[in-house]
């Protein structure tokens, strides 16, 4: 697509903050490579080493001059291991203990954090270690342990996740802590959270947010197989989505993981909600200087499947060189992002999946935002224009993946935060919302001060009737004075 070779990176980048990169001039150094949202995974560290860091990212953004989005990864009801004095190497056929416990772990005997784990784990179940590269059969029960065998093995160092099947779990999610360390990142001012181990549109309520931007954004991993069961109810209770592919390759057949990760983001961006799409994406730049080509491929199929992010995990939380990596990610993507099929993904949404919606604001929503694709590229229009308070209007016309570049402009902070995981989504502020005329005109001279368009080009313009409409209603193709 010799036309879009011009174009900024469309698909967002998610990084995860961790010792490798807490420090300010390593933090900067991602922002300017191309992250554009900081991942706080609170299973790791102190609550207060995650709020100074989020403080440190709101201090960067001021500094480079663009949003940068805040995502706090709650725990969930996940199962660790107790921390290993260093990295232990685990052969096929090493015999261990498992034992319930929160001291440490050794290579001999691991203590498993969960209470339960004599009466709900029996002979013969498999469990992951960590990403799931280790797993161990359980052979026998000793009474106080359970003794188990190495069926694949690796390098087991820190404190590992232990996947146990979703259905055998007797917590739930949120959990109590969970909540404890929300009520904080909220008091903080984080912009989004991500809710571990969802199985259902229940366990999304059960947070209890305000919807956004009044509340943070909230985002539901999909790592379960009862939440591909519940996929359309929780989709419709979230705010976004993540294919947490670690646990959920644990739960499901590995070769089915291909394929339901293509059919979460199509469900996920036909009902409006940003798609992220995680997991062992560049992962042997955690040590590496390069990614395998497989993982390069891996990072752009994402792009072709219509991912609105893609994440990096310990590649930057505990990797060799966390900005090199962040850029790595930003030039695969945006070379995918040249290649991706704008045309057929926005005729295969109008086709399959527009006569779904239910309720007027939905359906008038689902009708302007066509009409607005369909105008765009018809006219070649050099932008798209949203205006709104939520973020709605530009994650509404976002579905149709637009060749024209979408500019995100709301009076609220913290949309603008949100829009940052929004795929192709600039966010620009303004400082209020006033009758169309008027807002309209702000919105055309600021984003050609800021070298968006130039006069003479035709935008669409796309948003509500006043500042509280709850659809997209009123669209505009108007020419750059």
């Amino acid at each position: 697509m010799d036309n879009l070779s011009h174009v900024k990176r469309r698909t967002k980048i998610i990084a995860t903050i961790g010792p490798a990169c807490a420090d300010e001039t390593t933090l900067k150094a991602m922002v300017e490579a191309g992250m554009d949202v900081a991942r706080l995974n609170l299973s790791h560290g102190t609550l207060e080493e995650q709020i100074e860091r989020l403080g440190w990212l709101r201090r960067i953004a001021d500094a480079v001059g663009r949003p940068v989005g805040v995502m706090a990864d709650l725990p969930g009801p996940k199962v660790r291991l107790g921390s290993f004095d260093g990295p232990v190497e685990l052969d096929v056929d090493d015999e261990l203990l498992l034992e319930p416990g929160k001291g440490p772990s050794t290579g001999e005997r691991f203590t498993v954090g969960y209470d339960s784990l004599l009466t709900d784990i029996h002979k013969g179940d498999r469990l992951a270690v960590g990403d799931g590269s280790i797993v161990l059969e359980v052979v026998d029960h000793t009474g106080d342990a359970l003794k188990a065998r190495v069926l694949f093995g690796g390098t087991v160092q820190g404190r590992p996740g232990l996947h146990i099947p979703s259905d055998r779990l007797k917590l739930t999610t949120p959990t109590p802590e969970d909540l404890r360390l929300l009520d904080a990142m909220v008091e903080a001012d984080v912009d989004m959270v991500a809710l571990s181990f969802v199985r259902s549109a229940h366990d999304v309520r059960r947070v209890g947010l305000e919807p956004a931007p009044r509340g943070p954004l909230v985002v539901a991993k999909i790592e379960t197989r009862a939440a591909i069961e519940n996929l359309d109810g929780i989709i419709t209770e979230s705010g976004a989505v993540m294919v947490a592919r670690g646990d959920l390759g644990t739960e499901l057949s590995l070769q089915d993981l291909p394929h339901l990760q293509k059919s979460i983001i199509a469900r996920c961006i036909s009902l409006g909600r940003p798609a992220i799409t995680a997991t062992q994406m560049l992962e042997s730049m955690i040590s590496a200087p390069a990614p395998t080509r497989a993982e390069a491929s891996d990072v752009a199929n994402a792009v072709f499947d219509g991912t609105s992010a893609v994440m990096l995990s310990a590649e930057t939380a505990i990797g060799r060189d966390p900005a090199h990596v962040v850029a790595t990610m930003a030039s695969i993507a945006t070379r995918a992002d040249q290649e991706f099929n704008y045309e057929g993904w926005g005729r295969q949404l109008r086709r399959d999946h527009l006569n779904e919606r239910q309720g007027a604001d939905l359906k008038v929503t689902d009708v302007m935002t066509l009409a607005t694709w369909q105008a765009a590229k018809e006219i070649d229009a050099k932008a798209i224009i949203c205006i709104s308070r939520s973020g709605f209007t530009v994650r509404a016309i976002a579905r149709f993946r637009p060749q024209a570049p979408i500019l995100g402009f709301s009076p609220e902070e913290r949309t603008m935060r949100q829009l940052t995981m929004s795929w192709g989504a600039t966010p620009l502020k303004i400082d209020r919302i006033d009758d169309n005329v008027v807002t309209v005109h702000t919105v055309l001279e600021r984003a050609k001060a800021e070298g968006h368009i130039r006069t003479g080009d035709i935008v669409a313009v796309l948003g509500g009737s006043s500042g509280t409409v709850a659809a997209t209603d009123t669209l505009r193709m108007v020419r750059c004075p």
